[in-house]
């Protein structure tokens, strides 16, 4: 199973600084949630809830703004992946850690995928929006 620093690869920058700058900072939030201890674990998770609705809120911004093509799919992948990140914070607070320690493993190969995707396929449009 990919760890940490499996994302942090070069593969994952999509040249859009506004994109990149959002998952370096998920990337840290996820590497401080993995590395939590059970008492910070609660705190670490609320944290990137926090920033990944933000930054799917931002990036759902671009796409209706910008009239983007696959923005229903790219969308609703967000909504999924926010409700189970906010079910996992409310187990956390009540001390069911468990759940929370096997999303913070799998997040990683989600958001490579989601970024190698969805994201760089955003990314483009976005250069092109910007430049136009």
């Amino acid at each position: 199973m990919p760890t940490q620093t499996a994302l942090s690869e070069d593969a994952l920058w999509l040249d859009f600084e506004p994109m990149d700058r959002m998952n370096r900072e998920w990337m840290d939030l996820l590497t401080r949630a993995q590395a939590a201890t059970d008492a910070q674990l609660a705190q670490a998770w609320s944290d990137l809830v926090q920033h990944a609705a933000a930054h799917f809120g931002t990036e759902d911004g671009w796409m209706r703004r910008t009239g983007y093509g696959h923005a229903e799919a790219h969308s609703l992948e967000h909504r999924v992946v926010l409700h189970l990140l906010r079910e996992g914070l409310v187990g956390a607070r009540g001390g069911d850690l468990a759940p929370v320690r096997q999303m913070a493993r799998e997040l990683g190969v989600w958001f490579r995928r989601h970024t190698q995707s969805l994201d760089a396929a955003l990314a483009l449009h976005m250069r092109r929006h910007a430049t136009a």
